[in-house]
């Protein structure tokens, strides 16, 4: 019982620390628990360390934790792939060969095909890939991909480190020290940013991952249980009478059922053994994470955005809470619609527009009808930024409350924005 009690909590442990670890920042996070153990756990305490590292050892010993965390956090290494891959590979070793003369035929045929899959995936995301890095070469392509909606990406940004114009839906990574074409953002475990050309690799490694756990988790029960289910029947005399005694003065508490739950869990360590137990207590516990990361990547697509853009919106969000947003209408998007911009010449053809460098024209089917302005005083805007003022009228601006009520042009829909990030 004591190991049983020892296995749970270090894998749950170990679990739960993983996934605030890794998704505790995310906006979807701010303000709940999770949010909150993130922070004590990865902001409060080290700080607080460090204050006592400063005034015991002049600071030495924090000095080289944040060397070892600036690389670990902010230099490319492999370290994390290693993990990830290593600890799969040693799951099998031990799982496979403990319960592959018991598996069905059909099983048997199924682990061969799911195993390499994450081996795969994760390669796929990795690797350098042309559609995802901004350069030169392909600056031009990058620029006529998505339009400028003037709420999250404006147009004539130059990225001081590339010296080029920044594309709509692009960032800096200063790990990979690039810009990043639809940056969602970089990820530690495939060691890359994660953008327009490699995001559909990483969320079929979240769901082939996932999907791995789970079926892991599904195969050592079925080869347990039976096992386990005779030692009981063999056995049920003595366990019956140890819980009894067990159970006396707790009962009033209602801790039978608890009690029999761990009498059978014990069993299943005792039957499968730390290999085939182990394991698939491991896949278990830990499924959920790579399920419950894809299904917020999939919440990030029914509403158009990237994980980077998700968290520029949560900022917006918070500042329309204080009353400091104002939101005005495009005078382009209007001149389109009144068709100005599309008059035709003598000779019945259209007129040629001069199509600006900074802002040339993109594929996208929409363009952004609303401009967003924060003001430090919480009252209208008066001098617009040039930037501003070149596509809306200040007397254009009011105040708005709710996210909304802004349009987000990057969303056409869950199916096109679908195909969009599979493309």
């Amino acid at each position: 019982m004591a190991l049983l009690r020892n296995v749970l909590i270090f894998t749950f442990s170990v679990s739960f620390v993983t996934f605030v670890a890794f998704f505790g920042r995310l906006p979807i996070f701010r303000k709940t628990p999770i949010g909150w153990i993130h922070l004590i756990l990865f902001v409060r305490i080290p700080s607080l360390f460090a204050k006592f590292d400063s005034y015991f050892t002049n600071g030495r010993i924090a000095s080289t934790f944040s060397r070892l965390g600036n690389y670990l956090i902010n230099e490319k290494h492999p370290l994390v792939i290693i993990f990830f891959l290593g600890l799969v590979s040693i799951s099998a070793a031990l799982f496979l060969p403990a319960t592959w003369p018991l598996l069905p035929l059909h099983h048997k045929l199924l682990i061969p095909l799911l195993l390499p899959l994450p081996y795969l995936f994760t390669y796929l995301s990795a690797k350098k890939n042309s559609k995802t890095y901004i350069t030169p070469a392909n600056h031009s392509e990058q620029m006529r991909l998505y339009p400028y909606d003037r709420v999250l990406f404006y147009p004539e940004v130059t990225c001081k480190t590339c010296n080029l114009l920044k594309p709509a839906r692009s960032k800096h990574c200063r790990i990979c020290k690039t810009c990043v074409a639809r940056m969602d953002h970089h990820c530690i475990w495939v060691n890359n940013c994660l953008g327009r050309g490699n995001y559909r690799w990483f969320l079929a490694l979240l769901l082939s991952t996932g999907i791995l756990l789970a079926y892991a988790a599904f195969l050592a029960y079925s080869v347990i249980h039976p096992r386990a289910e005779r030692y009981y029947a063999q056995h049920e005399r003595w366990y019956r009478y140890k819980n009894q005694n067990r159970l006396d003065g707790w009962a009033r508490w209602g801790d039978t059922k608890w009690h029999y739950l761990t009498t059978y869990a014990s069993i299943y360590i005792d039957v499968g053994g730390v290999r085939a137990s182990g394991v698939g207590l491991l896949a278990l516990l830990t499924w959920p994470l790579p399920l419950g990361l894809l299904g917020y990547h999939i919440y990030l697509i029914w509403a158009g955005m990237t994980t980077n853009e998700n968290a520029k919106w949560a900022d917006w969000r918070d500042d329309m809470a204080d009353g400091c947003v104002f939101l005005g209408h495009s005078k382009k998007v209007e001149r389109i619609q009144a068709g100005e911009a599309l008059e035709r010449g003598v000779y019945g053809k259209k007129e040629e527009e001069k199509e600006d460098p900074a802002e040339p024209r993109t594929s996208w089917p929409l363009e952004s009808r609303h401009v967003l302005i924060r003001t430090l005083n919480g009252q209208p805007p008066t001098r617009l930024p040039e930037r501003i003022r070149c596509v809306a009228d200040e007397d254009s601006f009011e105040r708005v409350w709710n996210i909304g009520a802004v349009e987000n042009v990057y969303d056409l829909g869950f199916w096109d924005n679908l195909m969009e990030a599979l493309r």
